[in-house]
């Protein structure tokens, strides 16, 4: 794993999780997606992380993100 820096979203990095909502940009950035547009598309086909609209702004809990990651490695172990 990298070290954080002052940009990288994992620089604000508590005991794994963040201490806000992520930006389709963090958690493109924590998860090493090609694009935001993968999001995009996950959430459309219902396959990524939930995610909740503020306004117009797209944002992930942490904590479910942490949740979707952890049910993905079981699914690969199984």
């Amino acid at each position: 794993m990298a070290t954080p820096t002052k940009t990288d979203p994992r620089a604000t990095l508590r005991c794994g999780l963040p201490d806000r909502y992520l930006t389709p940009e963090d958690l493109m950035e924590l998860l090493g997606v090609p694009s935001v547009e993968t999001l995009y598309t996950w959430r459309k086909k219902r396959v990524g992380p939930p995610a909740f609209r503020v306004g117009r702004h797209l944002r992930y809990d942490p904590v479910t993100v942490q949740a979707w990651v952890a049910e993905r490695m079981a699914q690969e172990a199984a």
